[in-house]
């Protein structure tokens, strides 16, 4: 369906060089990408799921997040986050605390096992991807870094799509 890993020249042609193509290549990539990513975190110490990952992620980013802001960074229901923080506390990755100031809130906070899990998978992940690099020529390595830059620079400054399809 796309041509990123085909043969051809980087040169626009026709209907193939349109954002819409342009996105579905870099939905393969992703999708490739996406693989490398969850085998070398799957090869880590301590196993976890993609959502418990990426829980424990949020909780790096914004420490102290209480159950329901957890639930609506990662898109799911409040019963499954609270399950989902039951599992990684008993595996001592988080720490359920009162809020200091909002007694009836409690703070999730990763704890220095839980920051270690996040180190190691981002050491493996790092490693997987420089494999990758390292194959790949200098100058392509820089165009593929200037291409990213921009898409988030877009990504940013232009409208956020939304999550969920439009019911209507």
């Amino acid at each position: 369906m796309t041509h990123l890993d085909g043969p051809g020249d980087d040169q626009a042609n026709g209907p193939f060089d349109g954002p819409e193509a342009t996105a579905l290549e870099i939905a393969d990539a992703v999708e490739n990408l996406t693989d490398l990513w969850s085998a070398a975190a799957h090869d880590a110490t301590l196993r976890l799921s993609p959502h418990q990952l990426r829980a424990l992620r949020a909780l790096q980013v914004t420490p102290g997040l209480n159950l329901t802001a957890l639930a609506e960074c990662l898109d799911i229901g409040l019963p499954t986050a609270s399950r989902l923080c039951d599992r990684l506390e008993a595996a001592g990755l988080l720490d359920r605390s009162f809020h200091p100031r909002k007694r009836r809130e409690v703070q999730l906070m990763l704890t220095a096992a839980g920051q270690e899990v996040l180190g190691e998978v981002a050491g493996r992940r790092a490693r997987a991807l420089a494999v990758a690099l390292g194959v790949m020529e200098p100058a392509d390595r820089d165009a593929l870094r200037r291409g990213l830059r921009a898409l988030l620079g877009a990504r940013r400054a232009g409208p956020s799509p939304s999550r969920r399809p439009d019911p209507g």
